[in-house]
């Protein structure tokens, strides 16, 4: 199993329901306990999406703005997405493998729903993302 690390790369959105889009957005990685024990607090706005790897659930007790999640399994499939207003605790989602955060609203705006599929694009060295080639783990080169 390959070690993820924290950083940033691209989320690419495959499809969403019987749409194929391919949009990107920027994502943070928060693979460590550390990083994923302070996910979005201490922020006013984020722009693009943070992604909590191993994640099955979230809260967001002393967050400043209210946050979509979306509920991801292994291989990078939208289980579930809902809004969460501040000072709430999200139950655990049994299938997830991966939490996706981002601001209220956002993720409607990309058409993230259940069933979508997703990809994590590692960042190359001049700042452009690239696909990377994964037999089974998606965050392979991550």
């Amino acid at each position: 199993m390959t070690r993820r690390q924290d950083g940033n790369a691209q989320l690419r959105i495959i499809a969403t329901g019987m749409t194929v889009t391919g949009m990107t957005v920027p994502l943070e990685i928060a693979a460590s306990f550390r990083a994923r024990s302070r996910g979005l607090l201490g922020r006013d706005d984020f722009e693009g999406a943070l992604l909590l790897t191993p994640a099955s659930g979230v809260h967001t007790w002393r967050m400043r703005f209210a946050i979509d999640v979306a509920y991801l399994d292994r291989d990078l499939t939208v289980l579930s997405v809902r809004t969460m207003r501040p000072g709430r605790l999200g139950a655990p989602h049994l299938r997830a493998r991966h939490v996706l955060e981002s601001t209220a609203g956002a993720m409607a705006r990309w058409g993230l729903c259940a069933g979508a599929r997703v990809e994590v694009l590692s960042r190359g060295a001049h700042g452009r993302a690239h696909e990377e080639a994964h037999d089974g783990d998606p965050f392979q080169g991550l």
